[in-house]
């Protein structure tokens, strides 16, 4: 019987994401480096300061600040990672919908799939439930996007009437959301559903059936693999 592959476990992941992080971003290296090591000299300090010739206060004080500094680097080497995969992925087809799907977590229903796709232009549009309502996030010029978008706006208005629909633009245009600031945007929305109306507009929006293919040129796993470390 052949043995079942194992998962990595967390330290193999993290070095993973450093590694293909730092591929394309070597300053990661020193980044994370000076957020570590700023807390322990803090801590190296604040013992001189405070601890006088008191030994445990000295540990304490220099463990307290190694784990600070650990912390801040996973979450600064995370953000580095996160930062450089979408820049990776900006102008690929289907880069939005891996964003929405790998980024936004808690409270909200997302799909890798498009609901809308010009197959010309590999133009398409996305969609993200949560308590904001409905986004749609149109990828592509928005004057090739505008008439994808406006049918998918109809759609959901007409079924939806009382729920907010908002249309996000990523793409090239001045006034587009950049790709990097996707997941931010479509948090800070207002929140005016309950977790329980979200499943019932989910439900109901799954009535339109829609079935798309992912478009070719964006990896959704490998853009969670890229993400914060876990």
């Amino acid at each position: 019987m052949a043995k079942k592959k194992r998962e990595p476990g967390q330290l193999a992941q993290l070095w993973e994401v450093y590694k293909v992080t730092r591929k394309h971003n070597p300053m990661v290296t020193l980044w994370t480096l000076l957020v570590i090591l700023a807390p322990i000299a803090l801590a190296v300090v604040g013992s001189f300061i405070f601890a006088g010739d008191n030994v445990v206060s000295w540990i304490l004080w220099i463990v307290l600040g190694t784990l600070v500094g650990v912390l801040l680097g996973l979450i600064v080497m995370g953000r580095i990672a996160e930062f450089t995969a979408y820049r990776q992925m900006q102008g690929k087809p289907g880069a939005s919908g891996a964003v929405l799907s790998g980024a936004l977590r808690r409270g909200w229903i997302t799909s890798d799939q498009p609901i809308a796709v010009n197959p010309k232009t590999m133009d398409a549009v996305f969609r993200a439930i949560g308590r904001a309502g409905v986004v749609l996030v149109a990828e592509g010029p928005s004057s090739r996007t505008q008439r994808l978008s406006d049918d998918e706006r109809r759609k959901s208005v007409r079924l939806l009437p009382n729920v907010p629909i908002t249309v996000l633009n990523v793409g090239p245009d001045e006034s587009s959301v950049p790709l990097t600031q996707l997941a931010k945007r479509v948090r800070s929305l207002p929140k005016v559903l309950t977790k329980a109306e979200v499943l019932v507009v989910s439900k109901r929006m799954s009535s339109l059936g829609h079935d798309m293919p992912i478009p070719k040129g964006i990896d959704p796993n490998r853009v969670r693999s890229m993400g914060r470390p876990r």
